[in-house]
């Protein structure tokens, strides 16, 4: 199960059953797909596909959605 976060326009952020001890969140769009880690600070992890101003635009979205994500980690995995 990959729960979704939110969706903002072509992007859609969510995450995976647990599959790594700290917190993250994946980003797909049609044109590709990123993982960025979320501790101690907002850092890409991965990157598949996604030119640098698409990548751009996620962190961005990420990091003005910060509380929200982290709320939604500690609501779906406890925490």
């Amino acid at each position: 199960m990959s729960p979704t976060v939110f969706r903002e326009g072509e992007f859609r952020f969510f995450f995976f059953c647990r599959e790594e001890s700290r917190r993250y969140i994946h980003v797909s769009h049609p044109d590709g797909e990123t993982k960025f880690w979320l501790e101690p600070t907002i850092e890409l992890a991965r990157n598949i596909g996604l030119g640098s101003a698409k990548m751009n635009e996620a962190e961005r979205l990420i990091k003005s959605r910060h509380k929200e994500i982290i709320d939604a980690w500690n609501n779906h995995f406890g925490g």
